[in-house]
Formats: structure tokens, C-alpha cells, sequence
């Protein structure tokens, strides 16, 4: 079969995608990880790595099929930095070798950082990547579901490389998995990142539908598994973090869910997927090609096609991924459209609406309870941004010297300015993420 090489059609709209060089191969063996599990797609004994070629026909058709100047690239697992350092400079010259006249290239490494060391973090500095490190908290915390497949620690590996990428000055985003263990010590949890210099900081909530298969039975009844973050105490711990933000951090720390809440309350779209009103932005791609709706939604049902038979333009904007997108928006609950945080929520990712409404109606997010906690917690902070912003670009206005023009068609001024967000490329062209950028000028 002919493969498919590139495209010149450009996408409607902004995308992400999660690309899976070496499939779901990961060095480690967290009880928790729902990726893992996906090497039972593919046959025993088959190379889960990305072959060359068709690793070039994915580079070459995700930026002839982005829409802006600025195109990044996401590379997750499974554990990315498996594939070898050699691997990534080919992907790098790769870029280079395809990359058009005023382009420009980011990428961004999700790794559990064992394999990090000194090279890794030259490569990743002089290339001017980022890194999303995985750390759960302090050793105790972090090791109770991080371990190897035969059981050993992995925190002490994590630190090293949290240390050597700030050496580097390699921007490093921390991800922390919150699970029935940690939630229960908030405050130890964000201080123990604070005093390591953590600048950026993701918290994830851990779900595990027992519909999943294989899991522990819960002990309360929760239709999830018994290290499934409990939904009221994910509430707890959000507020308890942003508290202590709020009275101590403000511009010293950044935290993913409460720079969600400040969009929400300046009127800008949400950056983070799992907020957003519609979903689909964020596809996979597997190691062999195969294209999939989600990260959460790896399975047959959702395989939307692959890449060796159809440019990757026709799968971002195939029917089925623009109605797995739609579904978001659609099948809300009554109950979360009367909602007072709708708006700063949209019934969070469709992977955690597992549970009934109090109307009966299914649908409704598990963590509802938690998010509702938080988001109404947070409500005054964000409105007291709006009102400042406001009141900010009227003083500006107020300040700007009226000078008569003729607008000229096509005019940069007529056009509105794109709103950034701090995950976005800068638009100043650096290569980097805007809140490693322009954004703190």
C-alpha cells in the first residue's frame, strides 16, 4: 500500500498530538499507569518502535497541516527517551529538514526521568526542549505506586533528573498523579515541590473505573478502584494548595488548575483540554501510525484510521473525531448546565463521567463534588481578576493617544490579537513555551 507522504491543507483550528515513539514500552511499572496496557493492541514480539519513515511522514504532515508559524510537537509514552538520544536527533534533524521559511519548531518530552542524564539535558537545552517530569511527591509518597516491574524506588532516579534539567535550564513542568495516598497531605505534597524549586506544578487526578477490569475492589462503594483519588478529598486538597498559594506564592509558583481558573474568570478559553467546552484538540499516535480520538481513549472504538493510508489533515478533521469532540458539549448532564462553574469546568474529561446526577441523569463527572468544592472556592479570586483586567485596559485606553488612520485592508491592526496561552508556543519566535517566555516580561 502507498504510504502518504505530506499535505498542503491546513487544519481549521489549533491542534495538539501525543505521539508514542515506542508505543506504550515504558521502563517502569506504576500500578496505576492505564497506559501500559495498551501493548495488547499489537502483537507479541513486534517492534514498538516508530520506523524512520514513517516517523518523517508524521513530522513532514504535522506542519504542513498546522495552521500557525509556531508548530510544537508532544512526545509521550509509554517512556519516550526509550526510542535513544540518537533517536531524537533524527527527529530533530527531521524537523530541520522540513521545517518552512519562517517556521518554527518546539517540542516537548514527557518522561519518568530515569533515563535522563547529562547528554539527554545537553540535547534538551541546546534544542531548546521541555519536559514534563512525573513525581508524585515526597520518596514515601511517590514510590508507593512508582516503582520498577520488580519493585524498586524510583523517586531517588526522578530527583536526579529534576536536578540535571535544572542545571540545564531545561523548563521542567512537574506532574503529579494524585491518588487515595497523597491527596490525604496537601500541604506536604506542595511544600515539598516548593522547597525543590518547582516553578511549575500539574496535578492529575487519579481514576480508575472498576469497569476497567482488573483492579482492586473499593471499600467505600465508589464504582472505582480502592487507590482511586477519593472525589470530596480531591476538593480538599485543591483548595488546600491554592490557599497556600494564594497567601505565600503568587508569581513565585505556578499551578496548572488555578491558572485554568484566572482564564476562566479573565474570559479566555481554557488551555487544558479536560476544562474546555469541546474536546478532540489532543489525538494519538501510535507507534505504527494508527490515530486514535484521545490519550484516554486508546481502543478499537476510537481508532479513528492510520497514517500510512490517510494524510493525518483527513484524520484530524475526520467525522468521527470532530463527534468525539462534539460529545463533550452534548451529553452534559442537566445538572451541569445549571451549574454556577460551568464555566471553569464543562464536566471535566469524559473519561471520569462514570456516575448518575442527583436527578437520575447518567453522565456526571466523578470528581464533580471535588471540582464543585474548588471552582466555588476559587470564584472570588477569578472575579477579582476580571475586574482588575478590566479596569487595567481601561486605564491603558484612557492613556492611548488618539492618532486618525485610514485602516488599510489586511491590515495587521484590524485584526484582533490571538489570546497565548502559558502553554502555548511564544509568539516572539524563541522556541519555548510563552510561560518560559514573554510572558513573565
Amino acid at each position: 500500500m502507498q504510504e502518504v507522504t505530506g499535505t498542503t491543507r491546513k487544519a481549521a483550528h489549533q491542534f495538539q498530538i501525543f505521539v508514542k515513539p515506542v508505543g506504550a514500552i515504558c521502563n517502569l511499572a506504576c500500578d496505576y499507569c492505564y497506559y501500559l496496557p495498551k501493548k495488547a493492541l499489537y502483537p507479541d514480539g513486534a517492534s514498538h518502535r516508530m520506523p524512520e519513515d514513517l516517523l518523517e511522514a508524521y513530522i513532514t504532515q504535522h506542519i504542513d497541516a498546522h495552521p500557525g508559524p509556531v508548530v510544537n510537537f508532544s512526545w509521550h509514552g509509554g517512556e519516550p527517551t526509550l526510542s535513544g538520544l540518537d533517536y531524537f536527533r533524527n527527529i530533530v534533524s527531521l524537523q530541520r529538514k522540513h521545517k518552512p521559511h519562517g517556521y518554527t519548531i518546539t517540542n516537548n518530552v514527557q518522561s519518568n526521568g530515569i533515563l535522563i542524564d547529562e547528554a539527554w539535558c545537553r540535547f534538551f537545552s541546546e534544542e531548546r526542549f521541555s519536559v514534563g517530569l512525573s513525581l508524585d511527591g515526597p520518596a514515601d509518597l511517590h514510590d508507593a505506586y512508582r516503582h520498577t516491574a520488580d519493585g524498586r524506588s524510583t523517586h531517588k532516579q526522578a530527583m536526579r533528573a529534576y536536578r540535571l534539567l535544572r542545571r540545564h535550564s531545561v523548563p521542567c513542568d512537574i506532574l503529579c498523579v494524585v491518588n487515595a495516598l497523597n491527596v490525604r497531605h496537601p500541604s506536604r505534597v506542595y511544600r515539598f515541590f516548593k522547597e525543590m524549586g518547582a516553578e511549575y506544578l500539574g496535578f492529575i487526578p487519579l481514576v480508575e473505573p472498576l469497569a476497567a477490569g482488573g483492579l482492586a475492589e473499593p471499600t467505600d462503594g465508589a464504582p472505582v478502584s480502592d487507590r482511586s483519588v477519593p472525589a470530596e478529598a480531591w476538593g480538599d486538597f485543591l483548595v488546600a494548595i491554592f490557599d497556600e498559594w494564594l497567601a505565600r506564592d503568587i508569581g513565585k509558583i505556578q499551578v496548572q488548575i488555578v491558572e485554568e481558573v484566572a482564564r476562566a474568570g479573565l474570559g479566555h478559553p481554557h488551555a487544558l483540554c479536560i476544562f474546555r467546552e469541546k474536546c478532540g484538540d489532543i489525538p494519538v499516535i501510535e507507534h505504527n501510525g494508527d490515530f486514535y480520538s484521545c490519550d484516554h481513549f486508546v481502543d478499537p472504538e476510537h481508532r479513528v484510521g492510520n497514517l500510512r493510508q490517510t494524510p493525518l489533515i483527513d484524520l484530524i478533521e475526520h467525522p468521527a473525531q470532530r463527534a468525539f469532540g462534539n460529545a463533550k458539549s452534548e451529553l452534559l448532564p442537566r445538572y451541569c448546565r445549571e451549574c454556577n462553574v460551568l464555566d471553569m469546568c464543562y464536566g471535566g474529561c469524559p473519561k471520569d463521567r462514570i456516575i448518575s446526577a442527583p436527578d437520575g441523569e447518567p453522565g456526571l463527572n466523578y470528581l464533580c463534588e471535588g471540582y464543585k468544592r474548588f471552582f466555588t472556592r476559587c470564584r472570588p479570586f477569578a472575579e477579582q481578576l476580571a475586574v482588575q483586567s478590566r479596569r487595567q485596559s481601561s486605564e491603558a485606553q484612557s492613556r492611548q493617544p488618539i492618532e486618525p488612520r485610514t485602516p488599510q485592508p489586511g491590515a495587521a491592526h484590524n485584526r484582533p490579537a490571538p489570546k497565548v496561552g502559558r502553554n502555548d508556543p511564544c509568539p516572539c519566535g524563541s522556541g519555548r513555551k510563552y510561560k518560559h517566555c514573554c510572558m513573565r516580561r
